[in-house]
């Protein structure tokens, strides 16, 4: 284990090191292949972190990827190995942060590609290669996990031969657990990987890779110099056009080390002192103020793909969960929220994400951070509405869907799904496809796997297709998307009633031929999840004015004729017929309160 340095000669190292002594790279993989825990290991044989400091998963601070063991953010970090600066971006492994991968990507010249020798390539193994060779990034491959008595060594590479191309000199063996391997990793890092090639002396220009916020300095903007250097004068953000002068300028190692100035290659954070997250968007370039140079390309803005109206359960916190989630999205620049009201409970947010798993992220943190009782509706996806008189609208909601007699057409976003899987279980999957309104269109044999591509809507996918796919694949099918276009669909909007009230907070949209399943699915967990009345309750799916689905809950009985002892039989007809009339009055009178459980059940898919 190398000697741990003092802060001292880091900070001389840093000043000193000259451009050609640089590299940057990312660390690329499909989930849980290793990542954060390679990491772990460069920081350990680097002298990043002493052996007190040394703990699982040090890149992940977030208590929610310590538990899971997923990244969600990327992290930056520098090491000094062999009188070179490594500059490492962790990215998250899930498909639905695909966006910071290619921010990552975009400020490297290499990236160490991680491949699990027991389970071989997946689908986010390919995709990930896919972005780095369209980068034209020079690729390291490393086999992870040969420790494990399950390591398919020989194979894997061979699969990955074939795949991407490499040859057998190229690969790297390693295990991330138990440190094997990870010094002769950090030398090809320093003999293979090419330096920045930045011009030192042109005018400055940093690409921002992500940002978080503190309650001190503002937003903190992790940023790569491409050209110039970045110091304490005035600087501006191009695409939100904002101004400000650096509160403070340094790097990660892995804790924060303050600087002067970060030179052309470096990667580090601006403190900004800006007290709006929105201002400083990744993939944004940073110049100076007084002679902005041009902006880098690529530049665009994260797209939620995926919506959920969040509701308090109690109507009094909807303040609370307002601030919540916007202390949230000062950390996360790809939540995007707007208030909504309904009828049944009030107050909420419609709120905009990456994809379900990121909101599963948000929804336990604002539980968990906050301290929110939420009920969320069911994910929806933005789809488009064009209008008789040619105006567009992006619907989210069933409030947002117009009259069918206003509209010309509706169109909903597709995504190409790659999809790795074993070739038994290529007739399962190819079934559930064809239940999601899904298509295969192309299979191309890897090893002793398939890798099928398909055409899917992105509403079919985010409901419940990834947990069936295992299902069908018995767990050894993996899979990663991107969306691709729009397609036309016959959307209609499905109202439930509950005695003969509507409930807006329980609407969906759904195709026109799926409507009467899923009201059907619909009105038989209201019927488990709303309590029993003492009068009988209709719930009903509807769409349109036709009623689609029906269910019946039945009333309580009591007894009214118990307190009689024998007598006349009129008397006991006189107390039915009583009990009757009070029941019919309730039936036309009486109100159904559901509880946050009755649209928890029922909006669970």
């Amino acid at each position: 284990m190398t000697a741990t340095p003092s802060q001292d000669q880091q900070t001389i190292r840093q000043r000193t090191t000259s451009q050609h002594q640089r590299r940057n790279f990312a660390i690329i993989a499909h989930i849980d292949h290793g990542k954060t825990t390679l990491l772990d290991r460069m920081l350990e044989a680097t002298g990043a972190v002493s052996g007190r400091a040394v703990r699982q998963r040090i890149m992940d601070s977030n208590p929610i990827e310590q538990e899971r063991g997923v990244t969600i953010k990327l992290a930056p970090v520098t090491m000094t190995y062999r009188n070179h600066q490594l500059n490492v971006i962790d990215t998250p492994g899930h498909v639905d942060f695909r966006y910071e991968v290619s921010r990552s990507l975009a400020a490297c010249e290499g990236v160490v590609l991680l491949i699990d020798a027991t389970q071989g390539i997946e689908a986010q193994t390919l995709a990930h290669w896919e972005q780095a060779d369209q980068l034209g990034l020079r690729v390291l491959p490393v086999l992870n996990k040969v420790d494990l008595p399950a390591a398919r060594v020989e194979e894997v590479m061979l699969e990955a031969m074939d795949s991407f191309g490499f040859g057998e000199t190229e690969f790297l063996i390693i295990s991330a657990k138990t440190g094997q391997g990870v010094t002769a990793l950090l030398d090809a890092i320093v003999d293979r990987l090419p330096p920045p090639d930045g011009a030192e002396d042109g005018p400055l220009r940093a690409l921002v890779v992500s940002s978080r916020y503190d309650h001190h300095q503002g937003v903190i903007a992790y940023a790569r110099v491409v050209d110039g250097q970045l110091d304490h004068q005035q600087l501006r953000l191009l695409a939100s056009d904002t101004t400000f002068k650096p509160v403070e300028l340094g790097y990660f190692a892995p804790q924060p080390k303050s600087l002067d100035r970060l030179l052309t290659g470096q990667v580090g954070y601006v403190a900004t002192g800006l007290k709006d997250s929105r201002r400083v968007k990744v993939g944004d370039t940073l110049t100076t103020a007084k002679l902005p140079a041009q902006p880098l390309t690529g530049y665009r803005e994260p797209t939620p793909m995926v919506y959920m109206a969040l509701f308090p359960s109690d109507a009094d916190e909807f303040s609370k969960l307002t601030e919540s989630i916007g202390r949230l999205a000062l950390h996360d620049p790809a939540l995007q929220f707007h208030s909504l009201h309904s009828q049944a409970i009030g107050n909420g947010l419609q709120v905009g994400f990456l994809g379900v798993f990121h909101a599963e992220i948000v929804i336990e943190r604002l539980r968990r951070e906050f301290e929110m009782e939420l009920i969320a509706t069911a994910p929806t996806v933005p789809y488009r509405a064009k209008l008789a008189n040619g105006r567009q609208l992006t619907v989210t909601t069933p409030a947002e869907l117009p009259d069918p007699s206003q509209l010309a057409e509706v169109t909903e976003p597709v995504v190409t799904a790659g999809i790795m899987t074993p070739d038994s279980y290529v007739s399962a999957i190819t079934q559930l496809l064809h239940r999601h309104r899904g298509t295969l269109t192309d299979s191309t044999p890897l090893g002793q796997r398939l890798r099928l591509t398909t055409r899917l809507p992105l509403a079919e996918l985010v409901v419940d297709f990834y947990d069936e796919l295992k299902s069908a694949s018995s767990g050894y099918a993996s899979l990663d998307y991107r969306v691709t276009g729009y397609q036309p669909v016959e959307l209609v909007k499905l109202t439930v009633l509950i005695n003969r009230e509507l409930v807006d907070a329980l609407g969906q949209l759904v195709t026109a031929d799926q409507a009467e399943a899923v009201g059907r699915r619909l009105v038989d967990k209201l019927k488990e999840a709303i309590p029993r009345q003492l009068f009988e309750v209709p719930v009903q799916a509807a769409v349109g004015g036709q009623i689609v689905a029906r269910a019946t809950i039945k009333a309580y009985r009591k007894d009214v004729t118990a307190k009689l002892y024998g007598g006349d039989v009129t008397r006991r007809q006189k107390l039915l017929k009583k009990q009757a009339r009070g029941k019919k009055r309730l039936k036309q009178l009486g109100r159904v309160e559901l509880p946050p459980e009755v649209f928890l059940a029922a909006l669970k898919r």
